[in-house]
């Protein structure tokens, strides 16, 4: 079946359409752009964190989590923001603006096709410079399409993985190339893994300089991250133990580290960087779960106190260092996927270890580990600490969908100012699975929606 293209690369179209390599997009350079003709622009083109490095996405993902509030929320919701809070099946009521999520992800997608699509015709470079170039957009696509399955597509389960839709795979930047349809759950995971085992042997050793380039640990880092959300905890760990045995990252200790003295764009914990500043209001009981001692705590929250809109996840407002968030991988993420893998092994120790690794740097001066031979305790602390490490990295919403998928998800409830429940996300909910955007049903009329409350 053929989809019409119109709106699945309507946003692409306002911005990039003309800046394709593809001979019939050459006859124009759009104002303000350089046309990508030379391995050069495709390296620059490739460098610009603003259009590649900052994501949005990930950002509003955070208001699906189970730790955020939304204190001042207008009842009935109409902001975006608030209908995302909600769990609302639409986020928007104009459907002339671009979707949250789908256009977010596939304008990102059509500026890695636009490279795989032109390198090899570039001129000015080895043909080593363009595999590499070719290698990082391969990675870059297939990071996208892991967030668009995983918003899209159910939890991956072998036994319906081939049957449960996601969304469509688009390999090209033509714009009026028709759309291809969804493409299945198994089929996306078994593409970016294959894109990303293919990138590797042409992937830079070293990206520290501007991680939200490519590299060996990179890629390792998001097939750990692939891995993990698969329920492949084998495969998961083996290639976070890569991304942290071929990668320059390391871990910061807030003990030591100088997180007042400048802002950067990002921290040298980060394997594959994508970033944004986040301002968020959480909930006082996520707050109040830390321990007073615990400097993440300190160091990233500002509370005014125990009411509800007193206390914010703002990093950048207490420390200088913490200026954005990394949405992407980091050193933690991969010791917590060692740690998870772990346990659910019965490797115990293995799991504590990372754990610990983790709080001795969050934790003032004597630190006292954490000890335990009880499977289901270890378990437990590992999945808390993912919680308070990585509050606000776009993955929380993640974690909610793989544990309901394991029963181990209650209620979510939303409150109004005055504590009304005001929407409820019950568990096996099939809001744990997002609603394909109206816009794009509107222009593909052939493309099955998501099931629906």
């Amino acid at each position: 079946m053929r989809y019409n293209p119109k709106y699945i690369f309507w946003a692409m179209a306002l911005c990039i359409t003309a800046l394709t390599a593809c001979n019939k997009y050459l006859d124009i350079t759009p104002k303000g752009y350089t046309l990508l003709t030379t391995v050069t622009n495709y390296d620059q083109w490739l460098n610009d964190y603003d259009a590649l490095g900052l994501s949005h996405a990930p950002l509003s993902l955070n208001l699906l989590g189970d730790n955020v509030d939304q204190s001042a929320i207008p009842v009935p919701a109409t902001d975006v923001n608030d209908l995302i809070y909600t769990w609302a099946p639409q986020y928007a009521r104009d459907q002339s603006t671009l979707p949250t999520f789908w256009g977010q992800h596939y304008s990102v997608i059509n500026k890695y096709n636009t490279v795989l699509a032109g390198i090899d015709e570039a001129t000015g470079g080895t043909n080593q410079q363009k595999a590499s170039l070719k290698a990082e957009a391969l990675l870059g696509r297939a990071f996208e399409y892991w967030y668009l399955v995983n918003e899209y597509g159910p939890v991956y389960d072998p036994a319906t993985a081939d049957r449960d839709l996601a969304v469509p795979f688009v390999t090209s930047n033509d714009v009026a190339q028709a759309t291809p349809p969804r493409s299945t759950v198994k089929e996306i995971y078994d593409r970016i893994i294959s894109d990303i085992n293919a990138a590797l042997p042409n992937l830079p050793a070293n990206n520290s300089s501007a991680p939200w380039r490519g590299s060996s640990a990179a890629a390792y880092s998001v097939l750990a991250r692939i891995f993990f959300y698969s329920g492949d905890y084998t495969g998961a760990a083996k290639n976070a133990q890569l991304a942290l045995d071929n990668g320059r990252a390391t871990m910061l200790d807030f003990k030591t580290f100088n997180l007042y003295s400048y802002a950067t764009v990002f921290l040298p914990d980060a394997i594959y960087w994508r970033g944004n500043g986040v301002f968020q209001e959480i909930l006082p009981s996520f707050f109040s779960a830390y321990d007073p001692r615990d400097l993440r705590k300190q160091l990233w929250y500002f509370s005014q106190g125990d009411a509800r809109g007193k206390t914010s996840f703002s990093p950048a407002f207490v420390a200088k260092s913490f200026t954005y968030t990394n949405f992407g991988t980091s050193v933690q993420e991969m010791k917590l996927i060692i740690a998870e893998a772990a346990v659910r092994k019965g490797e115990l120790a293995i799991a504590l270890q990372q754990v610990n690794d983790i709080r001795a740097a969050r934790f003032p001066s004597p630190y006292q580990k954490l000890i335990s031979s009880d499977q289901e305790t270890v378990l437990n602390w590992v999945l808390r600490e993912r919680g308070f490490e990585m509050p606000s990295s776009g993955l929380r919403w993640f974690d909610m969908r793989r544990l309901d998928k394991e029963g181990k998800m209650p209620a979510v409830n939303r409150y109004d100012a005055k504590n009304n429940i005001i929407a409820t996300l019950p568990p096996h909910s099939p809001r744990y699975t997002l609603q394909i955007p109206q816009r794009v049903l509107l222009n593909n009329p052939g493309m099955p929606q998501n099931p629906g409350e």
